[in-house]
């Protein structure tokens, strides 16, 4: 098999109605935590991110003998199973927001067909990236934008990374 690269991708995944489920800290680190596993296992580099309540943009790039869609399927899929566990002993009752009408699952928590972009110009990517990171101050969620928690905002600023998630995309 000829190996395939890619270019980075921008990647917005929503929320089923744009719930805003991921304002529980927990879901917003079980998002933090496969991408985590996933560069760990060489799988994927991530440039940044943003974990808004009801959705979240990514600028990644993946790597290796994988291909893209199944790094997009498999991330979403793994992400709402943690959630569907989560919600299934600690909040039941929020289950029936994501009741599934299709016969392949009993629940969804992400809208089919994510926006993915190809990043195949500097500009375009900056354009995503600058997004990303404004997005939470447009929300109204902090001041400026290295103030907001669950962005790769303030690693741009300061070079911290106490994750061990982002690659500096000018490297």
């Amino acid at each position: 098999m000829e190996k395939i690269i890619y270019n980075p991708e921008f990647v917005t995944a929503t929320i089923l109605n744009w719930y805003p489920l991921l304002k529980q800290t927990s879901y917003k680190k079980i998002i933090l935590d496969s991408l985590h596993y996933l560069v760990k296992k060489n799988k994927l580099i991530v440039y940044a991110y943003c974990i808004m309540d009801n959705h979240i943009h990514l600028i990644w790039q993946v790597k290796g003998e994988v291909l893209l869609s199944d790094i997009r399927r498999d991330f979403l899929k793994y992400t709402g199973q943690k959630i569907k566990k989560d919600l299934e002993k600690y909040n039941p009752e929020v289950l029936s927001y994501f009741k599934s009408t299709q016969v392949d699952r009993q629940y969804h928590f992400w809208e089919r067909n994510p926006m993915c972009k190809d990043l195949y110009t500097d500009y375009f990517f900056e354009q995503k990236f600058n997004y990303i990171h404004k997005n939470p101050v447009e929300a109204g969620l902090c001041d400026l934008e290295e103030d907001y928690e669950y962005s790769s905002a303030k690693f741009y600023l300061t070079g911290e990374d106490k994750l061990g998630l982002l690659t500096h995309y000018r490297r």
